[in-house]
């Protein structure tokens, strides 16, 4: 069979180079017979010799050649066989279905089987199965992850290959007619890599910032003498607990620390609940204040620059927060501890009357003013809008006030100004209106809500580059990130407490027409439930100041009276309250017929608290094919760190969420499982 065996390539090139040479030889005996016959009669022995001798060992030897070449490659086939079948390198070859039809002594080990009879490497590596597989040429024909096997890590290099020339190794490897082609796999122990990389990101370090939240409310109820104590105390503590994981403290100022950990020591602060703000607040000399902290940690894996960002982001949205909380910014996200202790109203006024000094100068070169709260406008958002309205009249601007819908408990106040011919036709106008409108020397502002989703009208935020915002809640992670002017009190009561306090640093004695003194007053009224909740000096000086502006009590109360609807709805929704955990009320109002059932809900979820024992109430009711959650406190349990488990968010005694169907059982028994899953760790 060896005289079937044909030359071809460079090696067939080769063998006809003697005829090649014979033939010029010829030609040149030709060209010396020309020149001279004698010479050409030698040379003409010669090249007779030359062509005979070659021509008989090509003859004579070309099948003994042959045997010598296919013998080679055969002994080649067989070394490059042995070398990849004994290659210290994990390889198999697998069909489409993740059958192993070949597979090296290497992979063998690994794997540690001998038969390859119905052996499928999905069997032995799940990980390695049909949906991960190489799909074609062009797409995806080379394919990396990481798989474990027997306490191993492995990065698996998937690689697509035709069938065409594997065909005649049918001895070697058993490939189905049909099949098109195969997967090669390789296995590269990274197990030891991994570790090192592990261990290096583990000794990365972590940078931190720590403030003392309320350090001149504190100082202010000390005696002098011992006011170095109280602070030594305070620093004591603080660098105790660095120190515990191996961490620096570097004092900045006298209420300002730096912090630097390892990030492996982190997660020990992590899973302690960062217990340094409970251990602070036990310091007392006589202060009749705790001092709280907030304390920011930035984790990046970039740099240690952008970890120093980062943390002073955490730190800038804890103190935002209302304090006495731990947050953690990294590149993926945000996460809180803490925030167990309503922070203290500051008496003074410096920032409110620095914040309404900047936000005359946005409306004073601005064309118009678009003002807008959060979806579902309540009294407050509206008593705000209406207040920031007045600021923006007062300097010979036009505003302009978005209202999408407008609720039954709005309604009394909403007609109020819709009736009355001292205001413009379009003080109210729908967000397409107010998209149409607005223009790129626009102001927007936002008030009673700092999170994008939640407002009006998000486009809106979207037409112009100059933002302001006013919001009393905690902020969120998802907060409005590009204000110009942002001023969040979460201490505050409502948003027409804090835009009272504006109106008298933006013009010299504002009058304040009775009606807008009346919303602003209601805002601050319905927030505080008849200034019951949240409640602090602040609070009555800007209801003092709105009653002074001709607020209307008599008004107030006629305007947010409950219809006989609204009052069975609420009874009802009281009457389905069950006892979770013997100090939670959960309610849920179904099928109430009525036209705001979300407001009536957040009426029953205040009302259950009157209970005894009862420490929080969560109160749901469906509306728009939607759920939503009224969630209320005293001062026990925090609940905006409940709201915020079910996307959420609001204030400690004070917050909602809502889910996005109509399941009312299944919205019951998430909420239920965030109660105790919070209970488990500590965090309620």
């Amino acid at each position: 069979m060896k005289e079937d065996v044909q030359l071809k390539g460079r090696l067939k090139v080769y063998m006809q180079w003697p005829i090649v040479m014979a033939l010029l030889l010829a030609a040149l005996n030709v060209w010396v017979l020309v020149i001279d016959r004698r010479a050409a009669a030698i040379m003409l022995v010669f090249v007779f010799i030359y062509i005979v001798g070659t021509g008989f060992l090509y003859i004579y030897c070309k099948s003994s050649l042959m045997q010598e070449l296919v013998a080679f490659a055969a002994q080649y086939g067989i070394v490059q066989n042995t070398l990849l079948k004994e290659l210290e390198v994990p390889y198999a070859m697998l069909l489409d279905d993740g059958k192993v039809i070949w597979m090296n002594d290497q992979f063998e080990r690994i794997l540690d089987v001998e038969e390859l009879e119905n052996l499928h490497i999905g069997q032995y590596m799940p990980e390695l199965n049909e949906s991960i597989f190489p799909k074609g040429e062009g797409e995806h024909e080379h394919v990396e992850m990481e798989v474990y096997y027997r306490d191993r890590e492995y990065r698996a290099i998937l690689t697509r290959l035709s069938v065409e020339g594997f065909r005649g190794t049918e001895d070697l490897i058993q490939i189905p007619a049909e099949k098109q082609y195969f997967i090669a796999v390789y296995l590269q122990d990274v197990t030891e890599l991994n570790q090192y990389i592990k261990e290096n990101e583990e000794q990365r370090l972590i940078a931190g910032l720590i403030y003392i939240d309320n350090y001149d409310e504190v100082i202010d109820t000390v005696e002098e003498v011992r006011q170095s104590l109280l602070w030594a105390l305070v620093d004591r503590r603080i660098n105790q607990y660095i120190s515990k994981v191996d961490g620096i403290v570097k004092r900045l100022e006298n209420d300002k620390y730096f912090i630097v950990v390892q990030k492996q020591f982190y997660k020990l602060l992590e899973e302690d609940k960062f217990s340094l703000l409970d251990d602070v607040k036990s310091v007392n000399i006589g202060n009749d204040i705790p001092v709280t902290l907030s304390i920011g940690l930035g984790l990046s894996n970039n740099s240690y620059a952008q970890s120093y960002n980062y943390a002073r982001v955490a730190i800038d949205l804890a103190l935002a927060r209302g304090g006495d909380q731990a947050v953690i910014k990294d590149c993926h996200g945000i996460t809180y501890y803490g925030g167990k202790r309503e922070q203290t109203s500051k008496n003074t006024r410096v920032k409110a009357r620095v914040k309404a000094e900047a936000l005359k100068e946005f409306i004073t070169v601005k064309d118009d003013v678009f003002v807008m709260g959060h979806k579902l406008t309540d009294v407050d958002a509206l008593g705000a809008a209406i207040g920031i309205y007045r600021a923006a009249a007062s300097l010979g601007k036009r505003a302009y006030i978005v209202v999408n819908e407008v609720s039954a408990s709005l309604r009394p106040l909403y007609e109020s100004f819709v009736a009355s011919n001292d205001y413009p036709e379009d003080l109210f106008l729908k967000s397409s209106e107010a998209i149409s409108m607005a223009g790129a020397n626009s102001l927007v502002v936002v008030v009673d809500t700092n999170r994008p989703q939640m407002t009006e009208c998000e486009e809106l935020l979207k037409k112009t580059k100059t933002i302001v915002v006013l919001d009393h809640h905690r902020q969120s992670s998802d907060n409005i990130d590009n204000a110009l002017l942002s001023y969040i009190e979460p201490y505050a009561s409502s948003a027409c407490e804090m835009v009272s306090e504006i109106l008298q640093y933006m013009v010299d004695d504002i009058k304040i027409p009775k009606l807008e003194a009346s919303s602003l007053y209601a805002g601050i009224m319905i927030d505080t439930n008849n200034f019951v909740n949240r409640t602090g000096v602040r609070t009555f000086e800007a209801a003092a100041f709105l009653r002074r502006c001709g607020a209307d009590l008599t008004l107030v109360r006629k305007m947010f009276r409950d219809d006989m609807a609204s009052y069975r709805a609420k009874a009802e929704i009281i009457s389905s309250a069950e006892v979770y955990h013997e100090i939670f009320a959960i309610a849920v109002g179904e099928n109430l017929h009525i036209e705001s059932p979300t407001i009536i809900g957040a009426q029953a979820a205040n009302e259950l608290l009157d209970i005894n024992e009862i420490k929080a109430s969560f109160v749901l009711t469906e509306y728009n094919g939607k759920i939503y959650v009224s969630a209320r406190s005293i001062d026990e349990v925090n609940v905006q760190v409940i709201m915020e488990r079910l996307g959420g968010g609001g204030h400690l005694n004070a917050s909602g969420a809502q889910f996005n169907h109509t399941d009312m059982k299944e919205a019951v028994a998430c909420l239920k499982e965030v109660i105790d899953e919070m209970i488990k760790g500590g965090d309620i």
